[in-house]
């Protein structure tokens, strides 16, 4: 005669999965690019839907000998050119129900006010990316000569970063930390960069003058060619190249490349209680901003493609 046993599938309504109440967050990249908005209004006349700023043009450099006895001829000042930055709404809200706060078995509106906050950065920051790409200022890997040129063979090479840096200079860019540029770069960019061989590759450089050998064994991106290297998921990408290739967007910024205008910088905003029973709870975030490329002579944009592309 068979057994019958009192197991799993006999008393199943007492044997039931478990869960971690602990919920963990996506991964996440961290906000740098509202960095290089380091150009903001200095004396506002006044709230306005845009912010226009104005640039002083120098004169012409006085290089003839004057004459003794004649009075040299005034010059006029050229009109100063504007740059004008208008500003926008921005934000996002979450409306949550009492429902889910009373049958959730972990404590959501902590995990709501954590979204919320890395929403607004991440907002923000592709906000200012949308705005860096737009500058006039580019140079393409390999033979490309435009956007729809590009191929993934197409890779970064330190002769681009350092042709950039060598623009930036040429054009009188301030740099932003020392002699240095900022070079924010996609990782897939930065691989390509540090495979590069020759007597001017990237590690090889390296290899001879920076004394800390664990930088190289980490596969840490530094300082190369004028411009300190950033490695950074958030650089724009789009799949725009030649045979729906992946180009990526490698910045190259001096002071100043950028200009910021704020009425109300973001901020977590807790919306008030306002159905009848008071079971919907608004928790989001607001701004009023706006950017736009505030000196064409410190922004350098570099669009390759990355041998390893997803």
């Amino acid at each position: 005669m068979a057994n019958a046993y009192t197991g799993t599938s006999a008393m199943s309504n007492l044997v039931k999965a478990a869960y971690d109440r602990y919920v963990e967050f996506a991964l996440r990249s961290q906000p740098m690019f509202r960095d290089l908005a380091d150009k903001r209004p200095v004396q506002q006349a006044m709230p306005g839907s845009s912010v226009v700023f104005s640039l002083y043009q120098d004169l012409a450099a006085a290089t003839t000998a004057l004459t003794e006895t004649v009075d040299p001829d005034a010059v006029a000042l050229s009109n100063p050119s504007t740059v004008s930055v208008t500003l926008n709404e921005y934000g996002n809200v979450v409306l949550e129900t009492k429902k889910l706060a009373e049958f959730s078995f972990s404590d959501v509106d902590p995990a709501i006010a954590n979204i919320i906050a890395y929403n607004m950065a991440d907002s923000i920051d592709k906000l200012v990316v949308n705005e860096l790409i737009t500058g006039t200022n580019v140079l393409f890997g390999g033979d490309a000569t435009d956007t729809d040129e590009v191929v993934a063979a197409d890779v970064m090479t330190g002769s681009l970063i350092r042709k950039a840096v060598a623009k930036l200079r040429a054009g009188n860019a301030v740099p932003r930390d020392g002699m240095l540029y900022a070079a924010y770069m996609h990782p897939e960019v930065s691989h390509d960069l540090r495979s590069e061989t020759g007597a001017l590759a990237f590690e090889d450089v390296r290899k001879y003058t920076d004394p800390n050998v664990g930088n190289i064994l980490n596969g840490v991106t530094g300082v190369y060619g004028g411009a300190y290297v950033v490695e950074t998921p958030r650089a724009y990408t789009a799949t725009d190249g030649a045979a729906s290739a992946k180009v990526y967007r490698t910045i190259i910024a001096g002071q100043q490349a950028l200009a910021e205008a704020t009425a109300v910088e973001p901020g977590v905003v807790i919306g008030p209680v306002v159905d009848k029973l008071m079971r919907q709870r608004p928790l989001g975030w607001y701004s009023l901003q706006g950017w736009s490329v505030y000196r064409e002579a410190a922004l350098y944009r570099v669009e390759t493609g990355s041998s390893i592309a997803a």
